[in-house]
Formats: structure tokens, sequence, C-alpha cells
């Protein structure tokens, strides 16, 4: 096994190279990508040189697996005999199967045996756990949007490793909505929230590496540090091409449709409107129990993921079918939110969660815009500066060739 090291360790010498913001990245990232694939994690000859001898800890989840045989992160360490000592989970659990919005108490992995804790829903204090390691692995598959909370988790840990001094290794994975910048940009930090924690857009066109060097580059985290991050990017992708998830993110995304559907319908969960939670089609279907909003109908039920928070529960929905739409020919669009609202036959009750809406969009100029009536067309123009704006600045962090 020592020679085993010595040699990985050897063959990465020259693939980890330094950056700015002491950022590192590991291995090639030139346009002449390779045909096929490689996520960070697929990459153990990058990475596990770095763990030897050191105590290690990770922020994982059902996404954080190696290779064609989809086996688990977790477990393949463990085998290369990585001293492992904790693991932080996100939200929706280690495992992947805690409702949305869900708060989860430290566990221990059935599996393993491994220490489970959360840096998700109120139990954030972990400063002692991360003082205890010497090295911290995170790799979750995010899905490109600024309310997906995985991205919230990766800041919480540069957090913590910037504080303590600890080396944070990311294993990059491949965006599947990384084709598109598009929506509000959050400014106001009063509209600061796990879901709208970064001063990004909405649709924000980053991997989880390349939003790790612009916490970092941009001084975002508490009092200007910088986590000391080595980046393991992806080979074979660029931000052109659709990527289909081999494990799913959480129980609502299940399949490819639904992550590229998300981007445009999560706005829905600042109003009562279904988006198929407690179906077998969620984030594929919308409707509500008023007959007004279309002839498809659904009743929403319980499903593994999807029985505490169920808009339209036992109830016969009336709506959209999305299920024909081809993925990769999709993208963000406020037009099912629009129709939605203009089909409300009281306005009033269609925000029914308004400060939820508002933190999803990370402004409350857009719930302010639809109900003065404007247009799709209007509302973009709105935010076409400040889009503007933060595309030039991602352009300094990006770590792929870009779509543009």
């Amino acid at each position: 096994m020592k020679k085993l090291f010595a040699f990985l360790a050897f063959t990465s010498i020259l693939s980890f190279i330094s950056c700015a913001s002491k950022s590192a990245i590991i291995g090639n990232t030139s346009k002449n990508q390779p045909a096929h694939v490689l996520t960070g994690a697929d990459q153990l000859s990058r990475y596990l040189p770095k763990l030897n001898g050191k105590k290690v800890g990770i922020m994982g989840n059902q996404t954080s697996i190696v290779g064609a045989s989809k086996e688990h992160l977790v477990d393949v360490l463990l085998r290369e005999k990585v001293d492992l000592k904790f693991a932080f989970a996100p939200e929706h659990g280690f495992r992947g199967d805690v409702e949305r919005g869900e708060k989860f108490a430290n566990d221990v992995d059935s599996k393993t045996g491994l220490p489970l804790y959360t840096l998700y829903g109120g139990n954030e204090k972990q400063d002692s756990i991360v003082n205890s390691i010497d090295v911290m692995i995170f790799d979750l598959q995010d899905v490109g949007a600024r309310f997906y909370t995985y991205i919230t988790s990766l800041h919480r840990v540069m957090e913590l490793c910037a504080k303590y001094n600890k080396k944070l290794i990311v294993l990059d994975r491949p965006n599947p909505n990384g084709d598109q910048v598009d929506g509000p940009v959050r400014k106001d930090d009063k509209f600061k929230s796990a879901v709208s924690w970064h001063k990004i857009a909405m649709v924000h066109g980053l991997t989880i590496g390349e939003l790790a060097k612009m916490i970092n580059g941009e001084k975002w985290l508490a009092d200007g540090k910088q986590c000391d991050v080595t980046i393991v990017p992806v080979q074979g992708y660029n931000h052109k091409m659709m990527y289909d998830l081999p494990v799913i993110p959480s129980p609502s995304l299940p399949n490819q449709l639904s992550v590229r559907l998300y981007l445009s319908l999560c706005l829905f969960e600042g109003t009562d409107i279904s988006v198929g939670r407690g179906t077998d089609w969620p984030f594929q279907i919308i409707g509500y129990t008023n007959p007004v909003y279309g002839s498809f109908t659904f009743t929403p039920g319980d499903r593994h993921g999807m029985s505490k928070h169920v808009e339209g529960k036992g109830a016969i929905n009336y709506g959209v079918d999305l299920r024909n739409i081809v993925p990769a020919t999709h993208k963000f669009t406020l037009s099912y939110l629009l129709d939605f609202y203009n089909k409300t036959p009281d306005k009033s009750t269609f925000f029914a969660r308004p400060e939820f809406f508002d933190k999803l969009a990370g402004t409350d100029q857009l719930r302010k815009q639809i109900m003065a009536g404007e247009t799709e067309d209007q509302i973009r123009a709105s935010w076409a500066d400040d889009l503007k704006e933060y595309k030039q600045m991602r352009k300094k962090y990006l770590l792929y060739p870009d779509f543009e």
C-alpha cells in the first residue's frame, strides 16, 4: 500500500496547480477534454495521496459516488484505509431520504457506523468536530440553482475550514443546468437565507468547484477569510453539454426532466400551487384544486421522501402536464408562474408565503412585478444589467469551456 501511495503521489505532483485566493485545481482543464466524463470523485489518484496519514471528514450524501458501479465514496475511502472520522449531511440527509426543509439530528450511518452530523436546520455549531481533523472532503451533486441548498452547505464547510485552518478538497461534478445563466441576482442581504445565500444569479451556471473559487475570490467568507481549497475538476466536461445525473440529488428530483424544470418551478414553493410532490412526477406537473388552471388532473398523496409537505394533498388538482418536454430543450422561464398567476381568480391569495417567495427569488421586485402585471420580457429587462455584471464576475472563476 505504501508503494501504491508513493506512486500515486508522484504521478499527482504536477496535477496540483496553485490558484489565486488560496485555491488549487487538480487535473487538466484545457479545452481538449476527453470525450468520457470523469467526476472529481472518479479520479482517485488525484486526491487519495493527500489523505494518507490524515484525519479526514466528509460532506456527502447519496450522490457521492465513484465510477460506473456507483459505489459510495465513503465505502471507497474506508476500503482504502482512509482515517475517516465523520460525515456531514446536507438537506435531505446522508442517504437522501429526508424531506425538504426537515430538520434531522446527529446520527450514525447504519451501513458504515460512521458518525453523522448535520450543518442543516439549526444544528450548525460543529466547530469542535472540524477542529479534530486535518482535511475535509466536499462531494455533493448540485443542480445549478441558487435556491438548492447544497451550495449553502459548501459555504458553511468553507467557513469552518477557514476558521480552523483546515484543508478542503472539493470533488467537482458537472452542473446539469450549467448551460445557462439567468434570473435575478441577489444583492440585498435582507433576502439572504439558506435558499439564497450568495450574491449570484438564480440560475448561476457554476459547478461546485467554480463556486468555491468564487467564494474565495470574492471574499464572501466571514471576516474576508479564505479557505485552503483544492479542487479536483471534472475531466471531459464543458458548460455546453447535457449531463444526466447518475443518482437523483433529492427525493423530488427523480429524473433529468425534473432537474431541468426545477429552475422554473421551484418559485411555486412560495405559493400553494402543487409542483407534483406526492406523485410519481414531482417537478414535471403543476396544478391546484381549481379547474381554472387546466384540464390535466392529478391527486397528490404519500410518496417516499414526499409526505409531510405536499401541496394539494388528497385532493384533485387541475393543471398542466409537462412530461412530454425534452429536457435538453428546456431552459429557465417565468411563463408557468405568470400563467398560473394570471389564471388565479383572487390574485391576492396567490403568493401564500410572500417572504419565502422573495427569498427564493433573492428579491421582492419579482413578486411586485408579477402583481403589477408585467410581462416576462419586461421583467427580464429589469435584471439585465445585474445579470451582465454577474456574468463578467463568473468568467473569472470558470474551470471549463463556457456555453457562450
